[in-house]
């Protein structure tokens, strides 16, 4: 496995129709913002996005071999810029490095209006740091964990 190693790996095949300077890959998650989504100033609430990230980078986790993980930290996250309601988010994951029983993965946030899907926006990035766990939330090796 791959415990142990530095990465980064990219968890999705590249995506054939990436041009130079988006993302290069098939997002974790892509949604489409909906006014449920929004915040008292009528942009998307920073948790929602926070919430996107924790979920693309746990998926990111899975997709190399890690079975139940538990977020232990998610490093500086900065907004760059407000996402619209109507606007699709895209969260990439890449595998960062692997420890023992931890996985560092960086999730990038990018935006773009339903509309114009040739200027991307990017929102945020951040890393998240999880730790694999067995069915009663204790650390476990990357090994250990059955696919």
């Amino acid at each position: 496995m791959l415990a142990g190693t530095a990465g980064p790996w990219h968890i999705a095949p590249v995506d054939p129709g990436a041009k130079e300077g988006e993302a290069s890959q098939i997002p974790a998650i892509r949604v489409s913002m909906m006014p449920a989504d929004t915040n008292a100033h009528g942009t998307i609430f920073g948790g929602r996005i926070l919430s996107l990230i924790d979920q693309a980078g746990a998926i990111g986790a899975h997709r190399i071999g890690a079975r139940r993980v538990v977020t232990v930290a998610m490093r500086e996250v900065v907004f760059k810029e407000p996402v619209q309601v109507g606007d699709i988010v895209s969260c990439y994951a890449d595998v960062l490095r692997t420890g023992r029983t931890s996985i560092t993965v960086k999730v990038r946030v990018i935006a773009h209006h339903p509309t114009d899907v040739h200027h991307p926006i990017e929102v945020t990035d951040a890393e998240v740091v999880y730790v694999n766990v067995d069915d009663h939330n204790r650390p476990i090796p990357l090994e250990a964990s059955p696919m």
